[in-house]
């Protein structure tokens, strides 16, 4: 089932690699300032960009570390997001590498930070994940920084966000809540040192194509939000023009933790 899945997620992505790489939201925002005050990056760090998609997170950090690996499931992301770097010319200490998040091809210890930002979401094995994590970082100075869609307390909520992100893409597993991102990165044997939650607004319309939905999987998203009950409406803070979604706003959660050194 997994083999087939991260299939799925290799079509997915290679499909719509262009949508990301071009995408605005992800080239910058509180969230990436934030992991920056954290992290606190200096010229001996190497760090490793898990999921990079497009590469945005890589070019954000890389003027502030000695060296950048930005790896990602799918090896046409990799070449589009490699292309964007290099067109935009402003670093030249990112290095690219195909990986599975789960399985990652680096030796125990190979990085001193690690980020990953908006991907965990479409991990089939977000624990499995973490431990790779806690395993390339080395020991006594290994830190981290994960952003990822915050799925809301409540389960009615939870239910329409899972659904519409569903709908939107079939590669999404689900979101977590705070106690569960929590839970998870304190099992995988870090510290969690700071969470933040940062609201994010989306452009439906760029939003929804952006995962390569048809006009008619469009048009189903779009009534599926038109739908919805007026808390929903509230939550999302769901702004309609003439029966169409104009955008909508989630909630991205920031968890920044250190290795904890196995005994």
């Amino acid at each position: 089932m997994a083999k087939d899945f991260k299939t799925r997620v290799r079509e997915q992505f290679s499909r719509t690699a262009d949508g990301y790489i071009h995408d605005k939201g992800f080239a910058g925002g509180a969230d990436l300032e934030a992991a920056l005050n954290l992290l606190q990056p200096g010229s001996d760090d190497t760090l490793l960009d898990v999921a990079c998609g497009g590469g945005h997170t890589a070019m954000f950090f890389a003027p502030h570390v000695r060296s950048v690996v930005a790896s990602d499931l799918t090896m046409q992301m990799l070449k589009k997001a490699q292309e964007f770097l290099s067109e935009e010319g402003r670093v030249d200490n990112v290095t690219f590498r195909e990986a599975d998040a789960e399985d990652l091809p680096f030796p125990a210890g190979s990085f001193t930070a690690l980020t990953c930002r908006i991907a965990p979401h479409h991990f089939a094995d977000v624990p499995r994940a973490l431990k790779e994590f806690h395993r390339v970082l080395r020991r006594h100075v290994g830190r981290m920084v994960i952003i990822d869609t915050l799925l809301p307390d409540d389960p009615e909520i939870a239910e329409f966000y899972q659904a519409m992100e569903q709908m939107r893409d079939p590669t999404h597993v689900r979101a977590y809540t705070e106690p569960e991102w929590v839970q998870m990165v304190s099992d995988a044997l870090f510290d969690v040192k700071h969470t933040a939650i940062f609201p994010k607004t989306h452009d439906f319309p760029e939003w929804s194509r952006r995962s390569g939905l048809d006009a008619a999987g469009v048009k189903r998203l779009n009534q599926f939000f038109i739908d919805a009950p007026d808390k929903i409406h509230d939550y999302f803070q769901i702004e309609t023009f003439a029966g169409e979604v104009e955008s909508y706003t989630d909630r991205k959660l920031l968890i920044y933790a250190t290795r904890i050194d196995k005994k």
